[in-house]
């Protein structure tokens, strides 16, 4: 989500608290339109100001950024007025996503004088500006002309505002029953009525009061009574008191170990969920670099594994189009029983037909009923025996050899559907170079010389997920089909226990149990990490078969992490990723 007001309103609270009587010692510009203040207070602080079009962003480092030999343009104007200057306050203009940074220094006379850095935090129109006391700007990390806007123009010497592009009233000042009142005045949804009526807040925050309230997301303005307004009022209560009083309280919601939502609140709407889970933070600065750099792995971890998407994509569509035909041409071949049923009618009871006849009606002796034979009336009714007996036997070669490459054609389905949840648990370059490495070795991507040579032959560097129970159990998950290879048939003992989805690919996994007789919840816990690394993790149950280790094999020639077992013992379990047992190796 992007950077709403009451996530603003949170920083410069904080900022309020580690910033305010600081001075500014260090200035510096990473990239185009990134700042990097230094701040002496007590504590030293790094402030990040960010104004990218896609990922804004304003927090405080723990660690430095490398800046480039030369400063750029913007970066020498902010240190000649500003090296050494005091911070004297940090303001929001009314749940704006803007801040505004006053700060104190001496000009070349040796005089106090006022200037404001104003970060805008509004998406594409992020920017970072620097004006003087009166409001008039000095110079911005991004020039806007009027060519590029024609509501505002951010240039030197301009004056410098904040655009009204639509009359919203304030969740501060405004009371609440006004709130109410302007919420029920608009058409369609309520939620929708909210964030687009209010400053500063977010669909996000609108669903959360709607959550409180006792709403539906999508109740309709007209549809909703007195009583329900009245609710909504007490919520929207709760908000402006929360942000009056400071009592924030970072919150990240997390799905499948990544994160889906941030807030400066509770977010209660996701309790509801079982499959998300809450984290929290310390100061707001903490939950958006966990947020954002998190999920900028994750972006580009996909982005890494496009490449291999596609290529498994393409691959599970040939083979399954292939197998289709196949399975055709099969079901073509099952009606070779009809020829030979009438070669042998024709041998037994030919003498009787009459000589240049297209047909012949007989006895079926197989189930005592009548039958008529198509005959060529250009042959003799021995002839058309046995060009029957001949299609007969052609048809059984076909379907002999058919349900060989059926079989194959299953098989390479089934590994292909592998690699592809494979793509979906890799959360390391590592993982992607072993699915690269098993797509090669497989004949779906190119085997090069040179670099690709020695990547496509290095070992694998990857390594499974690995749990410690409390009780001292040591659970083993594979990621991949060439991690499932490893652990089941190499690291595994004969006595350990063996777990994998029933029926779906997913991942091995395995108790180390030792010596040690293992009790029923560690059976349920290993049972509910092979459900939730399989392709049916989604489900509410999902049906378990679990082995010991000595009782799976592998099959000669089988692809990688491919095996079978004759015995095995079953449950039904709910996924859970259990990320709180996870050792970080």
């Amino acid at each position: 989500m992007a950077l709403d007001g009451i996530t603003v309103s949170c920083l410069v609270h904080e900022w309020q608290q580690s910033l305010v009587g600081g001075r500014i010692t260090k200035i510096a510009q990473p990239e185009p339109d990134e700042l990097l203040l230094t701040i002496k207070n007590y504590d030293t602080y790094r402030l990040h100001l960010s104004a990218s079009a896609s990922l804004p962003l304003a927090c405080l480092l723990a660690d430095n950024r490398q800046s480039p030999l030369t400063a750029p343009n913007f970066c020498m104007l902010l240190r000649k007025h500003l090296n050494s200057a005091r911070i004297l306050a940090v303001e929001q203009p009314d749940l704006e996503r803007i801040i505004r940074i006053r700060i104190e220094h001496l000009d070349e006379m040796g005089d106090t004088r006022i200037k404001q850095l104003i970060i805008e935090l509004m998406g594409k129109h992020s920017n970072i500006i620097f004006c003087d006391d009166s409001g008039t700007v000095i110079d911005s990390i991004k020039r806007v002309s009027a060519m590029v806007s024609s509501v505002r123009e951010v240039l030197p010497g301009r004056e410098y505002f904040i655009p009204k592009t639509a009359e919203k009233k304030s969740l501060l000042s405004d009371p609440v029953p006004a709130l109410v009142d302007a919420v029920r005045s608009c058409t369609g949804d309520i939620r929708r009525a909210i964030y687009t009526t209010i400053t500063g807040i977010s669909p996000v925050i609108a669903n959360e009061l709607m959550h409180r309230a006792g709403l539906d997301s999508v109740t309709d303005v007209k549809e909703a009574d007195n009583d329900a307004y009245a609710r909504l009022g007490e919520s929207l209560e709760w908000l402006r008191d929360t942000v009056k009083e400071g009592a924030f309280s970072p919150r990240c919601i997390l799905g499948e170990s990544i994160p889906v939502e941030f807030a400066a609140v509770p977010l209660t709407v996701y309790s509801d969920f079982s499959k998300y889970e809450e984290k929290t933070f310390a100061s707001m600065s903490e939950l958006l670099l966990y947020y954002y750099e998190t999920k900028e792995a994750s972006t580009r971890i996909r982005q890494k594994s496009a490449e291999l998407r596609r290529t498994v994509q393409t691959a599970v569509e040939r083979v399954a189009k292939k197998l289709d035909l196949q399975e055709k041409q099969y079901a073509d071949t099952e009606k070779k029983d009809k020829f030979r049923i009438y070669g042998e009618l024709l041998t037994t009871y030919g003498y009787s037909a009459v000589s240049g006849s297209e047909s012949f009606t007989c006895e079926n002796y197989y189930d005592n009923t009548e039958i008529t034979i198509p005959l060529d009336p250009t042959l003799s009714v021995m002839d058309n025996a046995k060009r029957y007996y001949e299609r007969y036997s052609k048809l059984k070669r076909t379907g002999e050899a058919l349900a060989s490459h059926i079989a194959e054609s299953r098989d390479e389905l089934a590994h292909l559907e592998s690699v592809r949840e494979s793509l979906e648990f890799a959360a390391e370059e590592a993982d992607l170079a072993d699915i690269r490495k098993e797509l090669t070795d497989c004949g779906y991507l190119k085997f090069h010389r040179g670099s690709s040579d020695r990547r496509a032959s290095r070992k694998m560097t990857s390594r499974p997920y690995h749990y410690r129970t409390a009780d001292g159990f040591e659970i083993y998950v594979g990621r991949n089909n060439y991690q499932n290879e490893e652990l089941t048939h190499h690291f595994a003992a004969a006595n350990d226990w063996w777990f994998h989805a029933k029926g779906v690919p997913g991942s091995h996994v395995l108790v180390h149990s030792g010596s040690a007789e293992v009790p029923d919840e560690i059976f349920e816990l290993a049972g509910s990490l092979a459900a939730y690394y399989s392709k049916n993790r989604d489900s509410q149950k999902v049906e378990i078969d679990y082995v010991q280790k000595k009782h799976v094999k592998k099959p000669a020639g089988a692809k990688p992490g491919f095996v079978v077992y004759y015995t095995n013992y079953s449950l039904v379990v709910t996924p859970a990723e259990h990320a709180e047992l996870l050792v970080k190796e």
